[in-house]
């Protein structure tokens, strides 16, 4: 384990120093970090794999992710669903969860033996998208600004949509959360939704008018600020897991209502910003360790098929369906459309399936999360790039 943390940390810094390099050589810091951890997890025999089956590295990643989603909802402009809120509201409530149905159709028929609640929770693990892989794409001029702003709020809020659903069929799927009948799922998955929300809007809103209060007679400083911005996420989630609440809607939820009310500068932010790149970066390491798990499970064609239809048609379709009689522009569509790629949210559920199921059930979700994700930084790393290309000269032309 020491050997593979210190491979890791060596990594990062060589992937700083090399960074700009990369990125001219079409190569993204999750493919790079990805790349690493797989090397180490064959030349350790996948200890640091074998060691994320705990309940300290899971809550690490859950605390990751909840941080992740509240520098993510502090990049939301024009208040909760940004400027286009009609859009953002078809995309979570009608194209996400028509995702979710193809994939667990086609998972039904290719995932024989399972049972439809561990389907639909392989189905939850791999629809969240997820811009880690691809940030290139929201900061990109050649993408138009309205759907670079659609789409950071769809991959903030979609894991938000799907957790509830997640919890659902975990709870009757899992070995530790059961539930006899739907009913009884649903009466833990909603409660448990709509207290974060709850607790997201409260603590944003509440930490942020007392930050605006104490900046204002000088006793807080630029530092401490930015220090809050790290700690407010962090609080955020493990309060609302506390009272039973989702941590992950709850993050995502603080981050909307905390820059709502406080208008924080990039400046105030840039530390968690780091922080969460640098986290970010060592959850890819470890994911790459963790994927030479799936080898020694074996990879069938149905696991395979899941994977490419969650990554194409599955989220395609939807999409195209769901823009039908808006004013985008069909290459607009299309971008929404494919450039959806997969990343910490998927690892993280992908996780906390991996340690609830068991036997054949846990073993296919690590391995169906692990071939979508990795799919997807290798498609979206650099297919993202040559799309934008492409497209860039179908304009000029």
């Amino acid at each position: 384990m020491i050997q593979s943390v210190l491979v890791g940390a060596v990594v990062v810094l060589a992937w700083t120093m090399t960074a700009a390099r990369l990125e001219r050589w079409q190569i993204t810091a999750p493919m790079a970090m990805v790349a690493a951890g797989l090397a180490i997890g064959f030349t350790t025999r996948n200890d640091l794999g074998n060691g994320l089956n705990t309940e300290i590295a899971l809550n690490a990643a859950e605390l990751i992710l909840a941080l992740l989603l509240f520098v993510d909802a502090t990049a939301v402009k024009g208040g909760y669903l940004g400027h286009d809120a009609k859009t953002a509201v078809r995309l979570l409530l009608v194209a996400l969860p028509l995702t979710i149905l193809i994939v667990m159709g086609v998972g039904l028929l290719t995932l024989p033996g399972l049972g439809w609640a561990a389907v639909l929770l392989i189905a939850c693990i791999i629809a969240p998208t997820d811009f880690a892989p691809a940030t290139s794409v929201v900061h990109d001029v050649r993408v138009p600004e309205r759907v670079r702003h659609l789409l950071n709020v769809e991959s903030g809020y979609n894991d938000g949509v799907v957790a509830p659903v997640f919890i659902f069929a975990l709870t009757l799927a899992g070995s530790h959360h059961q539930a006899n009948t739907p009913g009884e799922a649903l009466q833990a998955a909603i409660p448990a939704a709509l207290l974060a929300v709850l607790a997201g809007s409260v603590i944003g809103a509440v930490a942020a008018v007392a930050m605006n209060v104490t900046a204002k007679h000088g006793w807080s400083t630029r530092h401490s600020a930015r220090v809050a911005a790290v700690a407010l996420p962090l609080l955020t989630y493990t309060a609302a897991v506390a009272i039973g609440g989702n941590g992950f809607v709850a993050a995502f939820i603080c981050g909307i209502a905390y820059k709502t009310a406080r208008h924080p500068g990039e400046e105030e932010l840039g530390l968690a910003e780091d922080v969460s790149s640098l986290c970010g970066l060592l959850m890819w390491f470890v994911f790459g360790s963790t994927a030479v798990l799936v080898l020694s499970f074996g990879l069938t064609w149905g696991i395979v098929l899941v994977s490419v239809v969650a990554l194409t048609v599955a989220r395609l379709i939807p999409v195209l369906l769901t823009l039908l009689r808006t004013d985008f522009r069909w290459r607009d569509r299309m971008t929404i459309g494919l450039l959806a790629p997969r990343g910490a949210a998927s690892i993280v559920f992908g996780l906390l399936a991996f340690n609830s199921l068991d036997g054949e059930a846990a073993d296919v979700a690590l391995s169906v999360m692990s071939v979508t994700v990795l799919a997807s930084v290798a498609a979206h790393g650099v297919g993202a790039s040559a799309f934008l290309n492409r497209k860039s000269k179908r304009t000029v032309g």
